[in-house]
């Protein structure tokens, strides 16, 4: 259904449970209200480092089917070929399936019994979409002894530490430094203990589980589990510059198998001055992660707290209502639309409900839904007007200029006619999942302790 209005929009949300939902408590707290719970404890900043080897070439795409690979779903026909498209552009083969395993893209893998094998459609899983899961911002983190450095992708929305390692078969490498246990002394293998995770292609990586020392920023956790890659998915094997993942959920989602494993933030977290850590994100730069302390150059006013339901392991919070405009908030129409949605940092777009979606690109003249690039986009030189998210009585506000996301015709800016949004569609998926469009609009900083999110607007928006 297209709606003419945002009035129209409003109309068609009448089903009770959309509109009377209950609003979150939202608490506002001021940065000197936020006192140090472990006096000399430790505290430290993170910078982002760039990944100078991701390629912006078709990067919406690839952006929007990532999220369909990480949260194990089917991807929608039309982007699944989209994204073959441009990865043969990249140059970068993509495997067939031959036989009784023989698959479409995004369709489920040929599969054998043994988790060593290489990415071979004769013997072992095929992955669709091998250079989904490159990043673009990446953070240094020490792991053994003595201290090997490993670039990581930080992800709010996973709870393991797994890496490439001297176990993953050379084949899976793409040029990765690896983690090497067998050179680090405090590291010890966690006997019958694995872990698996699958992807929405039906690729999966897997493998053993070491204990080791791990830094980051200077702050030491031993015994900390490192998830050792024996099996990688082709997804990842294309982006040389990461090393693996480093997650930033809840525990209750880790993989490792038959006892989950405690994350690095769990573990670190009574050696912190305070429970806290925070996603100071930036637009086409290189932000950081404030593990600790609060800096409150980093953000304006107070903090707006929401609650988290952690069940499920992820940052999931109660969203109410959206507004669009360019101008004032308090004079745009607040549409009533409650949604359960995650923080996930390591998720790029915006993903929000089809019908908050919608009566945003409905706002953007010539906005259209593309089969060729696979979700929304807008002629370049549209004005993009301001996205209100409410989160109870939290305004969080989404400027324009960050909700153009990519280049769609060219891989620039400055040639492009078509752009990529930035707000792409959850359909689907069991939420809304607030990325890196959010997070670079807003500073968010998430309580371990409290297991709450606080949001405060950010100084240059």
């Amino acid at each position: 259904m297209k709606f003419a209005s945002l009035a129209a929009v409003a109309a068609s949300l009448v089903a009770p449970a959309t509109l009377v939902a209950a609003a979150p408590r939202v608490v506002q707290v001021h940065p000197s209200d936020i006192k140090v719970r472990n006096v000399g404890g430790s505290s430290f900043k993170l910078p982002q480092i760039h990944n100078d080897m991701f390629k912006q070439h078709g990067k919406g795409p690839r952006a929007l089917a990532k999220v369909y690979e990480k949260y194990n779903m089917e991807l929608p026909p039309n982007l699944r070929t989209v994204v073959r498209k441009i990865l043969q552009e990249l140059g970068i083969k993509i495997p067939h399936a031959l036989g009784k395993g023989e698959q479409a893209i995004g369709g489920a893998p040929y599969t054998n019994e043994t988790d060593d094998q290489d990415a071979n459609p004769r013997t072992g899983e095929v992955s669709a979409f091998p250079q989904l899961f490159d990043v673009e911002y990446l953070a240094p983190v020490q792991i053994g002894t003595p201290p090997q450095t490993l670039m990581l992708n930080f992800d709010t929305g996973s709870s393991d530490l797994w890496v490439f390692s001297s176990e993953t078969p050379k084949r899976q490498l793409g040029g990765q430094k690896i983690y090497r246990p067998e050179d680090s002394i405090t590291a010890r293998k966690l006997a019958n203990h694995t872990w698996a995770i699958q992807y929405g292609d039906g690729s999966r990586s897997n493998g053993n589980v070491y204990t080791d020392l791990v830094s980051i920023g200077g702050v030491n956790v031993f015994n900390q589990a490192v998830e050792s890659a024996t099996h990688v998915s082709p997804s990842f094997t294309n982006d040389a510059a990461s090393s693996g993942l480093l997650g930033l959920g809840f525990d209750a989602i880790n993989t490792v198998r038959p006892t989950k494993q405690k994350t690095f933030m769990s573990n670190a977290l009574e050696s912190l001055e305070m429970p806290i850590f925070s996603a100071n994100l930036r637009k086409a730069e290189p932000g950081n992660y404030n593990f600790g302390f609060l800096d409150p150059t980093e953000f304006v006013g107070p903090l707006s707290f929401v609650d988290v339901n952690a069940t499920d392991g992820f940052w999931q919070f109660e969203a109410t209502a959206f507004s669009i405009g360019s101008g004032n908030s308090t004079s745009a129409m607040v549409v009533p639309l409650a949604h359960t949605a995650i923080a996930d940092t390591g998720t790029t777009l915006l993903m929000l409900p089809s019908a908050i979606t919608q009566a945003y690109y409905w706002q953007v003249p010539g906005a259209r839904t593309s089969a060729e690039a696979g979700g929304w986009v807008f002629p370049c030189n549209a004005t993009l007007p301001k996205m209100t998210l409410h989160i109870g009585t939290y305004k969080a506000v989404i400027p324009g200029e960050l909700i153009n996301f990519a280049p769609v015709d060219t891989d620039s800016f400055d040639t492009a006619k078509v752009c990529y949004g930035g707000i792409q569609s959850s359909s689907g998926f069991p939420f809304a999942i607030y990325g890196d469009v959010f997070f670079k609009a807003q500073f968010t900083l998430f309580d371990l302790e409290g297991k709450r999110l606080g949001f405060a607007p950010k100084p240059q928006l």
